[in-house]
Order: C-alpha cells, then sequence, then structure tokens
C-alpha cells in the first residue's frame, strides 16, 4: 500500500497575514479513513480573527491589484515549480486524510496544477480590446478584480478543487479566502506554504479553519464580494441564497447521480474498464462517478466484464477508504434497502476483504446492483460510494427519458459504437458535461467544468475562459481627445 500515514501529528492553525496563528476555538482531531486513528489536528478561528484575517486581506489586496498580471503570474509560476518538487509528499498527505489512493491523489493534484496552468496562461489570452468606435473616439474594456473573494471546499478533493479557484482568482488580483473541509485541512496547510514560499505577499491568502459557524462568518463579512463553493446540493443551494440575499456573486456547485447509457454495440473491453472505473474510482466519492448504468437490451457480457473489472481491486491499493464510518454504515444499509426492494446483488462490497492492519479504517467495497427500479432510492439519490445501480432498458428513448428525470444535471456518458447514437445521447443529455465512450467526462482545461439544473447553482463555471467573469469586472473605457469638425451620433 502507498499511502503512507505522517510520522507526527500535524498541527495545522490558520494562515492569517501570511502566518499560522491557532485559532481561539480550540482544536479538533483529523482522522485518517485508513486506521481511523489521529493524523492530525485544527484550530478553528474566532469571529474577531476571522474579521481580522478578512480585513488585513482587503488591505493586502489594493497593493496586489496595482500590479500587473504578468508581475502576478511569475509568483503563481514560482508556485507551480514548488508543487511538481513536492507532489509526492503533498499526495500522501491527501491520500492518509481523504482516503484515496496515493495514485489517485497525485492525479488530483495534477489536474489542479493543470488549471494553474491555464491561469498562467490568461496574461496572453485575455487581451482585453479596444476599438475606435467612431471618429476620434475609442472604446475598450479593462478587466479588473472584485477585491476579497473566497472559496468553500470538499473533502474529497483537497487539492484539485481549491487548485481550481485560487490561481485564477489570484492572477486576475483578488486576495483569496479559503475555508477547507474540517476533515481534510492538511493538505490546505502544504498548499498554503507552498504559495508563502513562492513570494505570495502576506495577506493576500487566509485560510480558515471550522464548521458552519466560520462558513456564514465568511459570507456575511461585508468585504468578501465574491464566493464559490463544491459540496452537497442541500449545503450548495443554503450557501447560494445566504450569499445572493447579501448581494453577492455566488458559485456554488452541489450533488450529482450521473447516468452512463451503455449501447449493444459497444466495445466490451473499453466500456467494462470504463464504467467500473468511473463508479470505483476514489471510493465513489466524487460528483462525475457513475451511480446509475442505463443497460439497454443485450448488454450482458459488457456487465460482466464491468463485475469482472471491479471484483478484481483491492482496498487500501487499488480503491481508497471511505471518509467516515458513519458513511460506510449508511451505504451498508443503502445496499441492504435495495435488496429488499427488489435489486439482485452482482458484487456485494460489504464482503470485501479489508487490508491487513487497517481493520479500524472505513472500508467497503464495489458493489453492483442490478434490476433497479427507476424510481428507487439506489436510482434517484445520491449515495456518495462505490455503488453502481443498473436499470434495464428497451431502448435508448427509454434510457434517455429516465435520464432526464434526474433532478441532477452534472454528466452523463454514452458507450456505443455509433457516432449517431452518440450524438442523441450528447443532445439529449440533460447535463453540463457529456462522454462518449468516456466514464468520467470531466473536461480538460481549457474546456470548463461545471454542471447544470441541481448540480449548480449560479451562473457561469468554475474553471476555464468562463470563470474569469465570476472573479472579476469588467470596466468600459470611452475616450475623445480631438474636437470634430463634423459629427455623428456617438461622437
Amino acid at each position: 500500500m502507498k499511502t503512507l500515514l505522517p510520522k507526527e501529528i500535524i498541527s495545522c492553525s490558520n494562515f492569517i497575514k501570511g502566518s499560522w496563528i491557532p485559532g481561539e476555538l480550540g482544536w479538533q482531531e483529523v482522522i485518517s479513513p485508513y486506521t481511523g486513528k489521529k493524523i492530525g489536528e485544527y484550530s478553528i478561528p474566532s469571529s474577531k480573527q476571522i474579521d481580522f484575517s478578512i480585513e488585513s486581506a482587503a488591505s493586502a489586496q489594493k497593493t496586489w491589484a496595482l500590479q500587473s498580471i504578468k508581475e502576478r503570474s511569475k509568483i503563481l509560476y514560482h508556485f507551480r515549480s514548488i508543487l511538481l518538487r513536492d507532489q509526492d509528499e503533498i499526495a500522501q498527505i491527501k491520500s492518509a486524510e481523504s482516503g484515496k489512493t496515493f495514485d489517485e491523489a497525485k492525479a488530483g493534484l495534477m489536474k489542479g496544477i493543470e488549471v494553474l496552468e491555464y491561469a498562467l496562461s490568461i496574461q496572453n489570452l485575455d487581451l482585453g480590446g479596444k476599438v475606435e468606435v467612431s471618429r476620434g473616439v475609442t472604446c475598450e474594456f479593462r478587466r479588473e478584480p472584485l477585491g476579497v473573494v473566497a472559496n468553500i471546499t470538499p473533502f474529497n478533493f483537497p487539492a484539485m478543487v481549491p487548485m481550481w479557484t485560487i490561481p485564477i482568482s489570484l492572477v486576475l488580483g483578488n486576495a483569496y479566502i479559503w475555508k477547507p473541509s474540517d476533515k481534510t485541512p492538511l493538505t490546505a496547510f502544504k498548499i498554503a506554504n507552498a504559495l508563502n514560499e513562492a513570494g505570495l505577499p502576506s495577506g493576500l491568502l487566509t485560510v480558515l479553519h471550522g464548521g458552519g459557524s466560520t462558513v456564514e462568518a465568511i459570507i456575511d463579512h461585508p468585504f468578501v464580494k465574491a464566493i464559490g463553493f463544491v459540496g452537497s446540493t442541500k449545503v450548495a443551494e443554503i450557501v447560494y441564497r445566504r450569499g445572493t440575499n447579501l448581494g453577492k456573486r455566488v458559485l456554488a456547485l452541489g450533488g450529482a447521480k450521473n447516468h452512463i447509457v451503455l449501447l449493444p454495440d459497444a466495445n466490451p473491453d473499453l466500456s467494462g474498464v470504463g464504467i467500473s472505473d468511473s463508479f470505483t474510482g476514489c471510493a465513489g466519492q466524487r460528483c462525475m462517478a457513475a451511480s446509475v448504468l442505463l443497460a439497454v437490451g443485450q448488454v450482458d457480457l459488457h456487465i460482466n466484464k464491468i463485475v469482472e473489472r471491479a471484483s478484481s481491486l483491492q482496498l487500501g491499493s487499488t480503491m481508497g477508504a471511505i471518509i467516515t464510518k458513519e458513511q460506510v454504515q449508511f451505504l451498508k444499509e443503502a445496499i441492504g434497502r435495495a435488496e429488499k426492494a427488489g435489486a439482485q446483488i452482482l458484487l456485494d462490497g460489504r464482503k470485501a476483504q479489508i487490508p491487513v492492519g487497517f481493520e479500524s479504517g472505513n472500508w467497503i467495497g464495489p458493489t453492483i446492483l442490478d434490476l433497479v427500479t427507476p424510481e428507487s432510492e439506489a436510482s434517484t439519490h445520491e449515495l456518495f460510494g462505490p455503488i453502481l445501480s443498473i436499470v434495464r432498458c428497451q431502448d435508448i428513448t427509454q434510457a434517455m427519458l429516465i435520464e432526464n428525470k434526474n433532478e441532477y444535471g452534472n454528466a452523463c456518458s454514452v458507450f456505443t459504437s455509433s457516432g449517431a447514437l452518440a450524438e442523441r445521447v450528447v443532445k439529449q443529455a440533460s447535463t453540463g458535461m457529456v462522454g462518449v465512450n468516456v466514464g468520467v467526462p470531466v473536461p480538460r482545461e481549457p474546456f470548463s467544468f461545471g454542471g447544470i439544473n441541481s448540480s449548480k447553482f449560479g451562473s457561469g463555471d468554475i474553471t476555464g475562459p468562463h470563470s474569469l467573469d465570476f472573479w472579476s469586472q469588467i470596466k468600459k473605457v470611452t475616450v475623445k481627445w480631438e474636437v470634430q469638425t463634423d459629427s455623428n451620433w456617438m461622437s
């Protein structure tokens, strides 16, 4: 097992004005999903400390905004070098606190670095515009920072999700307030130290720990102009409404119940690996995991390939742990409820082999449920674990009707050899991201990440060119210097 637990307890304070400052409301433990034991601790800031940190951020941002985007990018480029240098160490800590395998933790960091590389390209891609709109009159637009922005990030991608927004918002000239998950604060400790080493001026990055009270204090502070959030749909809607009621920009990404349409003409080897890896990757704890397989027609050969691939995974080695014991219990009970409702268990993760020496960890193996009804809990609720529910469909029309009834809208994929059928799914899917023969259709940069429906509250996407307008504002400038001998309505 590549995951190595920290040799010593890591104490993580709050990063305020360039220094690690213990919170005044005490300490909480960080428990590893692999062992069920303490690997770190974090301290919770008081409301007074939160106010001071945001006020310091606002002060630092005024100077940062005066620098050119090229000067800001130099620091972020150095940040990239440090992350690449320390990638294995960061991945080990991510794995230990989130339950990911080492390879998954490293891949998440690299995806975050990909967004950082896009942010570094903004100086060359987002050049503004200036046009002579009439004789002697020019119009131009200038992109300017908002000021202080905040992001609230989840446990399942403790490096990738914050790296969606840290580089872009900083390059655009903002100060950044980060509230990481209380289950994975140690990765934030490493990333903040990397930015500090890169030379980011003090106050521009603030890390504040805690739970709901910390989140509310950040959202409510008058200096915070925009809030990003990634997590469950329930909390995403709460964050969105709280922020927008205060007149702030909010982009809150929620949960998902992603569908894969499996057609008989699909390549069994391609679909077997792709679908299995989609619902088992990150132990199913990701908003892009396939959780419902819409099996059209005679596809038993393909399903056998999925079962074969999923059965070969080993807990602790090729599949990670579940974040909490409570979630493991919830998943086991959900499997039991599905079986009572008539589902046939093709693969039972409750019986999976637990790694030797890690018996106190949080474990459940890949589970495949067949003959699931479209209206059941297993088919409609986000379970957030390595469970695949198979719904048998007569044809692609029935499959798309089921997909379109889904309240969420993150992702849909289709496995087929037919370009025409693939295009039909692409057009009809009620999702923000669609894949063809791809189990996890996460776009590569600069193509933006983002769902629709109940998977997103707010406008735009959180990465790529569609994110720039969220983290900045556009100033329009019209200039005239000379007196004209003639005139028109514009001059």
